[in-house]
């Protein structure tokens, strides 16, 4: 990812729904509001997922493994060390988000007590 253009897909995925937007307006020339409105709503939903995965995924952070030692999170359930065993993906639906979101993490595990974490 650069400074310049850090999340190059981004412009090529909103020009492809600018393009899907113009094309669906050529084709449905006496739509009414409603459904422009449920159109536009559509073609939104699909760069929303996109900024919104790109977003999640671009940090380092959400990988404990590369942080610091002081920083590494710790046990919910006794403050033990969590250590990582292989990663989780899991599907998860935010507020306002009318699709889920695909998110892949390193589960995490505390060596004291045993019990299981896939961060945030």
């Amino acid at each position: 990812m650069s400074e310049a253009e850090p999340f190059p897909a981004w412009a090529t995925r909103t020009s492809a729904v600018e393009a899907e937007l113009v094309a669906w307006r050529a084709a449905h020339p006496r739509a009414t509001l409603s459904e422009i409105e449920a159109a536009v709503q559509q073609a939104v939903t699909c760069l929303r997922e996109q900024y919104l995965s790109d977003l999640i995924h671009a940090s380092g952070a959400t990988d404990p493994t590369t942080l610091p030692d002081t920083a590494q999170p710790v046990c919910p359930t006794c403050g033990g060390r969590l250590a990582p065993r292989g990663w989780q993906e899991r599907t998860v639906l935010t507020a306002g988000q009318p699709t889920p979101v695909h998110l892949r993490r390193r589960y995490l595990v505390c060596a004291a007590c045993g019990s299981g974490v896939f961060p945030p």
